[in-house]
């Protein structure tokens, strides 16, 4: 089997999965589980852990240049380490993202505006998530899903009030996880309407000298006429 056909094999299964894991997780940091609920929700989130790690896995050995596929994809890697660490197992939500941007080059533009919303508004949430998790009991002032939804939110617009903020190293390391895609998310956004624009000043240049062309051969066969005409009278 080729690396191809195992990705196309995986692309919706692992899909359902990081929607799986979203949804336990969620259950679980909001509902603030103990006991055999908390426990279930572990068995759902472990189980999806392993599915992305044997994915992982599985496409290393089918890579056809492995060093290669390796440093290329180290975000992959980061998604089945990291997330052993319970506030970080957010990142595997990023497999959500991966398998929609996979067809997210033949997108229209429209399109791709509509994913890079969507994608903002899961970095929203799960970013609330993860800091609730790792801020709740520890002192802060980040203690309701509420309280890390706000905080999230004007963290990734950039504009900081400062009434929440995290105070644990996990949870200042979901801040700049944030952060950078929050920039990232802009800049892509930004770019998509520059493209827009450079295409539509572009194609207006293009119609205006197909009309000077026009009106130039017009002239030109204009001019032949008199010049035939002035030497027929001639």
């Amino acid at each position: 089997m080729s690396q191809q056909s195992w990705q196309k094999l995986v692309e919706w299964p692992l899909f359902i999965a990081a929607v799986l894991f979203l949804a336990a997780y969620s259950w679980e940091v909001i509902g603030d589980l103990h006991g055999p609920e908390a426990a279930f929700a572990e068995s759902v989130i472990w189980g999806t852990w392993a599915l992305f790690a044997i994915d992982y896995v599985v496409n290393l050995a089918l890579a056809e240049d492995r060093p290669r596929w390796f440093v290329r994809h180290l975000l992959d890697l980061a998604v089945v380490v990291l997330p052993v660490l319970r506030p970080l197992r957010l990142l595997r939500v990023v497999t959500i993202l991966t398998v929609i941007g996979r067809t997210a080059g033949a997108m229209l533009r429209g399109k791709v505006i509509l994913y890079a919303a969507g994608a903002s508004v899961l970095l929203v949430y799960v970013a609330a998530l993860a800091v609730l998790d790792a801020e709740r009991g520890n002192g802060g002032s980040i203690e309701t899903f509420g309280e890390g939804l706000w905080w999230a939110f004007v963290t990734i617009t950039t504009v900081g009030y400062g009434d929440f903020f995290p105070v644990t190293p996990t949870g200042q390391l979901v801040a700049v996880g944030v952060m950078v895609g929050g920039i990232a998310l802009i800049g892509v956004v930004t770019g998509t309407l520059a493209s827009w624009i450079v295409e539509r000043v572009s194609e207006t240049n293009e119609a205006e000298q197909v009309a000077t062309k026009a009106h130039i051969d017009t002239l030109t066969a204009e001019i032949r006429e008199l010049r035939e005409e002035i030497r027929q009278r001639a």
